[in-house]
């Protein structure tokens, strides 16, 4: 029997009070945005090297939850050292090379050319903090509590109606889940998540399942930052929806994946709430009134 959460709001009511959630991720960004917080954050960011389209394309075929990434040295200069027995993720490296060439008339001429070879990153969930180095900040806080509604089980159900396999299985690191964009269709949630970030989780992938899983790679690693902040907005619109505050774990992640952009977040509005409306009505059923009992 496929599992549904009581709904008692009329679907105006459902999407006024959706629209005014979506509204509200802005505010609470900007707020976020002229904390220490955030300002540690960008530090920390700033320290990664921009990879290219074609590597990032490499690192995702090869771990899709993969978030922050570098080299071994660089990893240990960020206070972090790659956990033993862990195996990299391999994409190209390049460096300029000096080319001295000789002519017909034997003249010399120096060029400098691209030389690119393999190279082995690992992502943060692939390394442990080194004691006494100052922690990774961080701006989501992980949900603590119950799923009493048991929001998990519907969106699974609906999700596999739709043709997804959902499984609950170990993740390493801090990666709380993740949607397959091979065509395999596969959702994975962290099977140490507390029922109440499971929840958000599995709503969050729902997102991604029904807005993201059918771009081509370049596309989807080119829009990713679009990407995680229309799920994740998502998520806590919809949780909002059954009763349940995110907001401890959704702004932060919103804004680090928006960059705290309110013109970016303001932008995936139509597509947020046609998702959320989409989820809501999947996973919820109209709770009938009481039927009157004859005097």
């Amino acid at each position: 029997m496929t599992r549904k959460i009581k709904n008692q709001k009329t679907p105006e009511q459902r999407r006024a009070e959706a629209e005014q959630l979506q509204a509200a991720i802005t505010e609470q960004v900007e707020a976020l945005r002229d904390s220490d917080q955030w300002r540690k954050m960008l530090d920390f960011m700033r320290q990664f090297h921009s990879y290219s389209v074609n590597n990032l394309i490499l690192i995702f075929s090869q771990k899709p939850e993969a978030s922050h990434v570098a080299g071994y040295r660089k990893w240990q200069q960020l206070g972090r050292q790659v956990s033993k027995g862990e195996k990299g993720i391999r994409i190209f490296g390049g460096r300029e090379q000096k080319v001295t060439e000789e002519d017909e008339t034997g003249e010399e001429t120096t060029r400098r050319r691209m030389v690119f070879f393999p190279v082995s990153v690992f992502d943060i969930s692939q390394t442990e903090e080194i004691e006494g180095a100052e922690p990774v900040p961080t701006l989501a806080q992980r949900l603590t509590g119950e799923d009493p509604q048991g929001i998990t089980a519907a969106v699974t159900d609906w999700l596999t109606g739709q043709g997804w396999t959902v499984s609950v299985e170990p993740i390493p690191g801090e990666t709380n889940g993740y949607t397959t964009t091979d065509g395999t269709k596969r959702i994975v949630i962290d099977s140490s998540l507390s029922p109440a970030q499971a929840a958000k989780t599995a709503l969050h992938e729902a997102a991604h399942a029904l807005l993201h899983a059918t771009e081509e790679p370049a596309e989807a690693i080119t829009h990713r930052g679009t990407a995680e902040t229309e799920a994740e907005s998502v998520a806590y619109v919809v949780a909002g929806l059954l009763g349940m505050d995110t907001s401890s774990y959704s702004i932060g992640y919103i804004a680090g994946w928006s960059q705290a952009d309110a013109d970016l977040i303001k932008s995936t509005a139509a597509n947020v709430l046609k998702a959320a409306h989409s989820i809501i009505e999947g996973i919820t059923v109209e709770a009938r009134a009481p039927e009157a009992v004859a005097a």
